[in-house]
């Protein structure tokens, strides 16, 4: 089974981080997903361009309106997902659940959120 891997953050305290501390987290990232990877389970990982940089399209009046910005007002934006193989959803919240933001930056608003992927059809 597939699952998509949402990676949510605080957008401005994470831009407000020391550089430092953003490259040392950056390389937990990437350690985790090279760990998935060699595990056979990541099948793609992907950052996402912050939010000012977003469009947003709703149907209005039977035509799509496009909007700057994300879908919804959150305090936490998605910043980043992955999908992952495994045999159950258990399986794929404890692979997951190895992920830095999982055990790191909950000044961040970090979290992760696991969801089964009803329909994959690659390339």
């Amino acid at each position: 089974m597939k699952f998509l891997c949402l990676g949510y953050y605080d957008e401005k305290k994470f831009n407000a981080m020391p550089k430092a501390d953003l490259n040392a987290i950056v390389i937990q990232c990437r350690a985790h997903d090279d760990a998935l990877h060699a595990g056979g389970h990541l099948l793609m990982v992907a950052s996402l361009a912050a939010t000012r940089d977003s469009k947003s399209i709703r149907p209005k009046n039977g035509k799509p309106l496009v909007t700057d910005g994300p879908y919804a007002e959150t305090k936490e934006q998605l910043g980043s997902f992955f999908i992952i193989e495994a045999d159950t959803l258990d399986e794929a919240v404890a692979e997951a659940s190895k992920h830095p933001a999982a055990h790191r930056g909950e000044t961040l608003g970090w979290g992760i959120e696991v969801r089964p992927i009803e329909f994959y059809k690659a390339g």
